[in-house]
């Protein structure tokens, strides 16, 4: 019998959707598909251009990568611009602190690597890790998450005697309509569905955002807490704490969605 054999569970991913579902199917579960949050270039892409420029002409002496994703957008607007090789050669030049794998990971795909990762994959992580460091009269890029201003680490940058210059290469915009996250409430109410998993805080947010207007936040809160609820990271999972949620499966190690899967399958069981 597969470890997820006769489970339902459900996955508000949308980049990686189909990955995970695919992982979830391996191991005898069924995946419910409810994408919660699509990550769509910033409108205006003139910052990101300008940002690439002052990389590329040496004004900055560190580089802050809070995300993938950010740092994929930003070579795909270097592309555009036909910039590119500019971009990485700058990008070898300066100090690059990343947080989390996922930043790193995008960095070795153009054969760079990270020269400080913060300890903890979190924003005081980072703010942790550069700490340590002197930076009076350093000149920053920081790559944000999202349109997230992230006041914290720029005010720790600035306090420190730093000079820092923001980019929000992407943002975040809605994937699943109203009814279909009601669908997905009602599902995890009914006990349909035995799990749900959150890769991003985003979802989380976004899962209570559309509640709410739906008038369901209170049987929201109820369905969650009568289904497992899993989280990869530590800010899924403050998120869910900071909304309530009692948070039952955290795979051990990194950021892996194979992890994910395996701490699901051990904490669930096939179905009898």
């Amino acid at each position: 019998m597969l470890p997820l054999e006769g489970r339902t569970i459900a996955l508000p991913e949308a980049r990686e959707l189909d990955r995970l579902a695919e992982l979830v199917a391996e191991a005898g579960g069924a995946a419910l598909r409810c994408p919660l949050v699509a990550i769509r270039d910033a409108a205006d892409p003139r910052p990101s251009e300008a940002w690439l420029r002052a990389l590329s002409a040496g004004e900055f002496d560190d580089v802050v990568f809070l995300t993938g994703e950010g740092l994929r957008r930003l070579l795909a607007t270097a592309d555009r611009l036909g910039t590119r090789a500019d971009v990485v050669a700058a990008l070898g030049k300066v100090r690059k602190v990343t947080r989390g794998p996922k930043p790193a990971k995008a960095l070795h795909e153009v054969g760079l690597s990270s020269d400080l990762a913060a300890p903890v994959p979190t924003s005081a992580g980072v703010i942790e890790a550069l700490a340590a460091l002197d930076l009076r009269g350093r000149r920053v890029g920081v790559q944000l998450y999202g349109e997230e201003p992230n006041r914290p680490l720029v005010e720790a940058l600035e306090r420190a005697g730093a000079t820092v210059r923001t980019v929000a290469p992407y943002v975040y915009a809605s994937a699943a309509d109203s009814a279909q996250v009601v669908s997905l409430i009602d599902g995890l109410h009914s006990r349909q569905v035995d799990a749900i998993a959150f890769t991003s805080a985003s979802q989380v947010d976004r899962l209570f955002q559309v509640a709410a207007l739906a008038g369901a936040e209170q049987r929201l809160r109820t369905a969650l807490g009568e289904a497992r609820v899993a989280a990869i990271g530590p800010i899924v999972v403050e998120t869910l704490a900071r909304h309530g949620v009692r948070i039952d499966v955290v795979p051990e190690k990194g950021f892996v969605m194979r992890r994910l899967v395996n701490a699901l399958a051990e904490a669930l069981g096939p179905k009898a």
